[in-house]
Formats: C-alpha cells, sequence, structure tokens
C-alpha cells in the first residue's frame, strides 16, 4: 500500500467511515487527492480541501465504497467552505447509499440538519433534526439548533415546549435548572401571552439571582392585578436587598415611608446607604437630601427614648407587632421577634399575613431565628402580595 492509501485508511478506519477491506480497495489515484483533502480540513481550508475532492471525483469508474468516500470528504469539505448546498448534495448522497450504521446515520443527518439551517430550508431543518434524533443523536449542539431553528421561524409555542421539558427533567433529576432553558421558556411564554411567565422569572431567582432578574420580577409584580398598595415600602425592601435600588428618587421615597411608618431607624439608614452609594448628598437637590437625613436621626432619637413606653403601652395584637418591628429596626431584633410573635399570638390582627412577613423578616436577621424564617415566610398566604414578598425575601443571598 502506498503512503497517501495508507494515510486515508488510518484516517477513514478511525473516522469509523470505512472497514478495512473497503479502505484498501481505494485507488491511489483517489486516495492521494483525498488524503491531501484531508490534511487541508485539519487545516481548516476549506475551499482548497473540496478541490481536491474533485481531482478524486474526476477519476472515472469509481467504485461504490470510492464513491461514498469521496461524498464523505466532499460533504465535510463543503461544509468547511461554507458551501451548504454542495454539502448536502454530498451527504444526502451518503445518506441514500444505504451503508450506514445507526451511529453514521445519526451524524450524517446532524450534518445535514446543519446544512439546511444555513441554506434556511426550515422544513429540511426539522426532517434531518428529527432523523437525527430518531438515530439516536443526542448532542446540545442538534438541540441548540433546534432552538435557533425554532426562534428563526417565529415557532415560540414549540420554543416554550422544548425548555418547558427541559426544565422539568433537571427538576425531576433533582439538578438546577439550565439558565439558557430557562431564559428561552420565560421569552416564549412573553411572546406567545402564556400563563407561567411569572413563575419562570421566580425559577430564574430562585437559582440564579442577578439583577437583571431582580429588576424584572420586581417591576412585574407591583403591576399584578391585586398587588396591595401598602407593600410600597415592603417592594423598595427587596429593591436594597437585592441591590437593584439605584435612583435617588427611590431612596427618598423609601426613607420618606420608613419615617411614616413609623421606623425611623431604618429611614436613617436607607438615606445613609444612598450617601455611600453616592445616589444622595449632591446636585441642586443635596441639601434637601442632608435635611432628611437630619429629620431621620432625630426621629430615631425620640424613638429610642420612647420606645420602652410604647411597649408598655401596646394593648392589642397589631401594637405589639408594630412596637416589636420598631425594635427590630433598631437593632434589638430578639427582643423585637417576641413582641411580634405575642403580637401574632395574642390574635384580633387587622392583618395576620402582614405580621407574619414582618416575622419572617426580623428572623432572617437573627443569629438564633434565622432558621425559622424560611418556614415562616414560605408559609404566609393570600393573593395582595404578601405570600410573595415572603418567598422572595427566602431568594436573597445571604
Amino acid at each position: 500500500m502506498k503512503k497517501p492509501l495508507r494515510a486515508l485508511a488510518l484516517v477513514l478506519l478511525t473516522a469509523g467511515w470505512l472497514s478495512t477491506a473497503q479502505a484498501v480497495a481505494l485507488r491511489p489515484e483517489i486516495a492521494r487527492p483525498l488524503q491531501q483533502a484531508s490534511e487541508l480540513l485539519k487545516a481548516g481550508k476549506g475551499r482548497e480541501a473540496l478541490a481536491k475532492v474533485r481531482d478524486a471525483e474526476n477519476v472515472s469508474n469509481r467504485s461504490a465504497v470510492e464513491q461514498q468516500t469521496i461524498d464523505r470528504m466532499k460533504g465535510a469539505a463543503a461544509q468547511r467552505a461554507g458551501d451548504n448546498a454542495t454539502a448536502v448534495q454530498a451527504f444526502e448522497a451518503v445518506w441514500s447509499s444505504g451503508s450506514l450504521s445507526g451511529g453514521e446515520k445519526a451524524q450524517i443527518a446532524e450534518s445535514l440538519a446543519f446544512a439546511y439551517s444555513q441554506l434556511k430550508n426550515w422544513s429540511k431543518t426539522s426532517e434531518w433534526i428529527n432523523r437525527a434524533e430518531q438515530a439516536g443523536s443526542r448532542s446540545a449542539q442538534l438541540q441548540q439548533l433546534q432552538s435557533w431553528m425554532q426562534a428563526q421561524t417565529g415557532d415560540y409555542a414549540a420554543i416554550g415546549r422544548d425548555a418547558a421539558e427541559a426544565v422539568a427533567a433537571a427538576e425531576k433529576a433533582g439538578r438546577r435548572p439550565g439558565e439558557d432553558d430557562l431564559l428561552r421558556l420565560a421569552d416564549a411564554q412573553q411572546r406567545t401571552g402564556g400563563t407561567g411567565y411569572t413563575a419562570t422569572l421566580e425559577k430564574l431567582l430562585a437559582n440564579y439571582p442577578k439583577k437583571d432578574y431582580w429588576n424584572a420580577y420586581l417591576g412585574r409584580m407591583v403591576r399584578k392585578p391585586g398587588f396591595a398598595d401598602r407593600f410600597a415600602l415592603d417592594t423598595m425592601r427587596l429593591r436594597l436587598a437585592s441591590g437593584t435600588m439605584t435612583r435617588t428618587e427611590d431612596f427618598m421615597e423609601m426613607a420618606q415611608l420608613a419615617l411614616q411608618a413609623g421606623f425611623p431607624a431604618e429611614g436613617r439608614m436607607i438615606v445613609e446607604r444612598g450617601f455611600a452609594a453616592k445616589a444622595l448628598g449632591a446636585g441642586e437637590e443635596g441639601e434637601r437630601h442632608k435635611r432628611l437625613r437630619d429629620l431621620a436621626v432625630k426621629r430615631e432619637a425620640e424613638q429610642k427614648a420612647t420606645i420602652a413606653s410604647q411597649e408598655a403601652e401596646a394593648a392589642d395584637g397589631d401594637a405589639l407587632v408594630q412596637v416589636g418591628y420598631a425594635y427590630v429596626t433598631l437593632g434589638d431584633v430578639d427582643r423585637g421577634i417576641a413582641l411580634i410573635e405575642k403580637g401574632i399570638a395574642k390574635g384580633g390582627l387587622k392583618r395576620p399575613q402582614d405580621a407574619r412577613l414582618r416575622l419572617g423578616i426580623a428572623q432572617l436577621q437573627s443569629a438564633k431565628a434565622k432558621g425559622k424564617a424560611p418556614q415562616t415566610l414560605r408559609g404566609l398566604t393570600g393573593n395582595d402580595g404578601a405570600a410573595e414578598i415572603g418567598r422572595l425575601w427566602t431568594m436573597i443571598p445571604g
């Protein structure tokens, strides 16, 4: 066997294209240019490789084995050269030869799916994706091609279906769903107007708590039908905790809401966070920001001086919860938790779920009670916002 034939035989045998007997059956005048084409392909020179394949193709009286080998190399070279029409012709000829094993069928079908996708022939792309899958292909590249094809054709219902299956399979196996799968599912749900978008965003937050996802979720949450206006401060607390509060007006509004709610220590902390982030203290409104900080400091001092008497005067459950959470904002977290729990136990609360939300947030800040917080927060019920806010607190990192 001459050197080019030996070298090409090794390539073909390693690739699983031909048996030993078939590889040896190649005539040197065909083997030589095909070997050169193989070397050019390794060097990334698709067009030059295709030219060498055509030299082999010009040899007359080719056997079935020789033609099959030429077509395989021709398809590979044409695809590398970006000549997808020629790649399709070559790979379909290989497929039609009737000599492919199951693994080879999957490989050739996958190559045809990719070639047809480059030609934007979506029906053929889908056909060959299906054939590749039927032949046993489960490659990540094929799945990505399928998703890309569905997006190109606007088949977002199919994208959503495939992504939902991938997410469900990961969850069933106890694995974290892929971020790409969750994003594809969320995008498809938005585009098709289907249900489940908020639930998918929540899964993104639980598994990949990025600021973009927090912004998207919180922005949508406050616009939901039935979401109570009284949770404006709670929504801002989540923004502050998730690192998504950046605007000057938001720091100012949140601090003012905290003061109005009877939590001046929290208001002072918010203003200080705004100054530290350089969102407050500068520009034409800088003096106003400083006045707000001074007011919060003054009221915090007043509350510290009177909190014990407020506690003594708390006659019902709601008053106990209010003064208990004030203790939490002042830094006496465990004392605050005890009072909130006392208020809940006393009963007669105007909004029991709000009180339990205060308890869960307080527990998150306590070294002693932090382990109880997830159960408290996930146990909230109702559709006015308390239960949703509670779940979100369990997703805040740290």
